[in-house]
């Protein structure tokens, strides 16, 4: 890991670098969050209160899923952590691979999980039902961003065991970015509506999910996903 990024967190005083490793983290679950506040904001504005009523019925749905694998993926970053500091190269490599696999595996379930069965969860939390078909069709696009938005989990906690919580939170900005720029061009050029905002969140998933396993492979890591 580049020195600009990397904290060694086992020597020296501990208080600035909690602080430098923590703000960027908290700042990151906040930009993840704030995908589906986006796409609230965009369809609100240029689409109708049907579709702001339709995409905002789905924030807790998507809240829930997000949580729940935020905490898997900061398990697979705590043992990875932990046997860089043991020093085991083995237990690196092999926990970076099983880390990853999982985030495919488990990404792909999910995504199934959500496209087919999004109407039946949207009732179960009493969505209203004028725009109970909307936001299954918003729910059935996000959840086949799954497999990115897990890679991207797995991979940034991997990334962050090495004491580096900057470089996930450049990657997210910079999807975040292409989210909104692709939310208003979906919705006020192609007049996609609900799913236009759907897909530029899957897009930018997938951009974030590409860029972390990228610097995995490039990067020449005792974590790296390649040797």
């Amino acid at each position: 890991m580049g020195k600009r990024f990397s904290l060694d967190m086992t020597n020296g005083p501990f208080l600035k670098k909690i602080l430098i490793f923590s703000v960027p983290l908290m700042l990151t679950g906040l930009l993840q969050l704030a995908y589906n506040t986006a796409d609230v904001i965009v369809v609100g504005r240029f689409v109708g209160k049907e579709a702001l009523a339709a995409v905002g019925s789905t924030g807790s749905l998507v809240n829930l899923f997000l949580n729940v694998f935020l905490g898997l993926s900061m398990g697979s970053g705590v043992m990875v952590a932990r046997h860089i500091g043991e020093r085991d190269d083995k237990k690196i490599h092999d926990c970076v691979h099983t880390a990853m696999i999982l985030s495919v595996v488990c990404g792909f379930l999910v995504g199934a999980l959500g496209f087919f069965g999004s109407t039946g969860m949207l009732k179960l939390m009493n969505a209203p039902e004028d725009v109970i078909d909307l936001a299954s069709l918003y729910l059935k696009i996000y959840f086949l961003g799954s497999p990115g938005l897990l890679a991207y989990n797995f991979g940034a906690s991997i990334v962050r065991s090495t004491g580096d919580t900057k470089r996930p939170l450049y990657i997210l900005t910079f999807s975040g970015l292409i989210n909104v720029v692709l939310n208003l061009v979906l919705i006020i050029v192609f007049k996609l509506g609900v799913s236009g905002v759907a897909i530029a969140t899957i897009v930018s998933q997938y951009v974030s999910a590409l860029l972390i396993i990228l610097y995995l492979l490039k990067k020449n890591h005792l974590h790296r996903m390649l040797h």
